[in-house]
């Protein structure tokens, strides 16, 4: 019997079909929209993303040969975004994603009422726009009408499992994504629900990862094609649910996850709340793995640049991959220099993600002359983006949290240019697995372990987790990169009150 990890990210979905010991047969995926209505929002249609998940689901098993015997589907999603639904489950507005910038006035309201860093050492998580509480609380100062008649406020791992089953449910991963979990207590905060005035029965109940919701309904078992009901598993944040498909399953251990956004995550064995984790705005929350924490960075424009670079500038590479099977990133980046690029970018395109989180802050892009080349730019995004992650990584360490190797997953992890960047940058190893959809593996091996098949996810994960290559710093290239890295970091603070004028 087969094991599905359905992993619902900001801009696509994937179904990744594997075998009862964790061998990858077969994927499918698909692409939607993040709609910018008004400046700094960021939304999306969840009953869209809902139907294309759906299609994933048919094909993938189809692909795979199973669509006769999937015994368990797991979940790896986005996390913050909420929506509101009704007593049926179907959505009532837009899913406001985790991208979205526009709740600056209730973080300074909850600044005020709670105090930043107080509310940091109760939830795990820094005061930002990303959160789903400042989203609930200008649903709720913005949108009174659906605020008072929604049934529930779901965020996509409830939202689905309630699609699944009839009932809601949600990991205590996620719930400890959201601003709104109380990381000690294990728990919805009371005291932030009261501020809310939000009766806890209107938020999913809260499970641990791999946690049996039941089995698929009949008739959407009949749609998708399935011979059987698989069991539908809670699974968790994407990052975290990447981690454990990676291998995370001790403290320590530590990964970089680039897609749409790009980021690194810690395993823990305890939440670490200091006062260097603090200022760096890191969130700390629940791991996918049972009795673990993991400490994460955040660049939430990530991988997404390059989506946009590529839909933007690139219709010629984009038609040519049409035609010949290739990958447009791959035409793209082809013949790249092993040289900094030229220019100099910051990649602040929503914003600053961790250590500033400036949602204010722009991208910007130093160095342009009349001799400056597509693949310049495409390169300098590359800088760029591992500049950010080494500059996140030197405040974990300052953190007192020792990272002796990342291991790469995610869209980022197939590119061996982008990886060598990666150790060059940072001078850490790079270990790039051999399933690279690691979050999709996470989601499955929980899947496993809520239907039965595994006693421990992460023996589970372990033993089929192969290392394809481990990228190793180059001296020379690590030279090179130190020099840009003093400049990159005069970058953010030159052009600081200027983006903050535009």
């Amino acid at each position: 019997m087969a094991l599905i990890g359905l992993d619902v990210g900001t801009t696509g979905c994937k179904a990744h079909v594997f075998s009862d010991n964790l061998e990858l047969l077969g994927s499918a995926s698909r692409e939607y929209a993040v709609e910018i209505p008004h400046p700094h929002w960021a939304e999306q249609d969840p009953e869209r993303v809902w139907e294309l998940a759906k299609e994933c689901l048919s094909e993938g098993a189809e692909k795979a040969g199973v669509s006769g015997g999937v015994s368990a589907i797991g979940l790896s999603v986005q996390g913050e975004a909420v929506a509101p639904v009704d007593k049926d489950g179907r959505a009532m507005r837009q899913m406001i994603l985790g991208m979205d910038t526009r709740t600056d006035e209730q973080n300074r309201n909850l600044k005020e009422k709670f105090g930043a860093e107080a509310l940091f050492k109760m939830t795990g998580m820094p005061v930002h726009t990303i959160n789903t509480l400042p989203k609930l609380l200008w649903l709720k100062e913005n949108e009174p009408d659906i605020w008072n008649s929604a049934s529930h406020f779901l965020l996509y791992e409830d939202f689905f499992i309630n699609k699944f089953t009839g009932e809601p449910a949600i990991s205590n991963c996620l719930a400890s994504r959201t601003q709104i979990y109380d990381i000690k207590e294990e728990i919805w905060s009371e005291l932030i629900l009261g501020y809310l005035e939000l009766d806890p029965s209107r938020l999913a109940p809260i499970r641990p990862s791999g946690f049996n919701c039941g089995r698929m309904n009949a008739e959407l078992a009949e749609e998708l094609r399935f011979g059987s009901r698989p069991v539908i598993a809670t699974g968790g944040h994407d990052q975290a649910c990447g981690a454990l498909g990676c291998g995370l399953t001790e403290p320590g251990l530590a990964m970089v996850s680039t897609g749409t956004a790009e980021v690194v995550e810690v395993a823990m064995e305890t939440p670490h709340l200091n006062k260097t984790l603090y200022e760096g705005n890191m969130s700390v929350y629940r791991h996918t793995y049972p009795g673990l924490y993991v400490v994460m960075t955040l660049n939430q424009s990530g991988g997404f640049i390059l989506r946009w670079f590529r839909d933007v500038f690139c219709q010629a590479e984009m038609q040519s991959a049409d035609e010949s099977g290739k990958d447009a990133y791959d035409l793209i980046l082809e013949n790249a220099s092993t040289e900094p690029s030229p220019l100099l970018m910051l990649p602040h395109f929503s914003g600053s993600g961790t250590p500033t989180f400036d949602t204010q802050s722009k991208g910007a892009v130093l160095g342009l002359t009349f001799a400056s080349t597509k693949k310049d730019f495409a390169r300098a995004v590359l800088d760029a983006l591992t500049m950010e992650l080494r500059l996140n990584l030197e405040i974990l360490q300052d953190g007192g949290i020792s990272i002796n190797e990342l291991r790469a997953i995610g869209g980022g992890a197939k590119s061996a240019l982008w990886l060598q960047l990666k150790a060059d940058i940072t001078g850490l190893p790079v270990a790039a697995p051999e399933v690279t959809e690691a979050a999709g593996m996470g989601a499955a091996a929980l899947a496993g372990h809520a239907a039965g098949n595994f006693e421990d996810p992460g023996e589970a994960v372990n033993e089929r987790l192969k290392i394809k290559k481990v990228y190793k710093p180059v001296p020379e290239n690590r030279k090179r990169f130190d020099e840009r890295y003093e400049l990159y970091k005069k970058l953010y603070p030159a052009v600081k009150e200027i983006n903050h004028q535009l």
